[in-house]
């Protein structure tokens, strides 16, 4: 016999997140633990996979690399950006691109976040949490 319902035990659809990242192992080990923190994630390999399966499925958050074959992280979000309906996607940069040059052209080019590798995979989904917040999305 199980508990009573409640309505707050209703299920509630997982927020999209995108990973970016060519190299498989950080590629795995923060879809690990995104997926473990609630989300459902998606993973690229590069810039231009990216914008392909960020225009197909709409994701809520990106986290994306910046050195990628084929289109860099910066090439990307400015694709991604340029979609009308991908817009206001939030996208946090983890890039081992740490130059105050480099962080300045991520947040001109509309990321939310620049974090520079080696970063905790600890903090990645209080980071996701904290950048999807209150949704300010129309």
């Amino acid at each position: 016999m199980s508990a009573p319902s409640d309505a707050t035990d209703a299920p509630t659809k997982a927020q999209r997140i995108l990973v970016v990242d060519d190299e498989p192992s950080i590629l795995r080990t923060l879809s690990y633990v995104l997926r473990r923190g609630g989300f459902e994630v998606l993973e690229a390999h590069d810039g231009a996979e990216a914008v392909e399966i960020a225009r197909r499925e709409k994701p809520e958050l990106v986290f994306l690399d910046v050195m990628m074959p084929r289109m860099s992280g910066f090439d990307a979000i400015t694709e991604i950006k340029a979609t009308p309906e991908l817009e206001k996607t939030r996208v946090v940069f983890l890039t081992a691109k740490g130059q105050p040059a480099d962080r300045e052209v991520g947040f001109k080019l509309g990321c939310d976040e620049y974090v520079t590798k080696p970063f905790s995979t600890a903090r990645i989904v209080e980071l996701a949490r904290a950048v999807l917040g209150p949704s300010t999305r129309a």
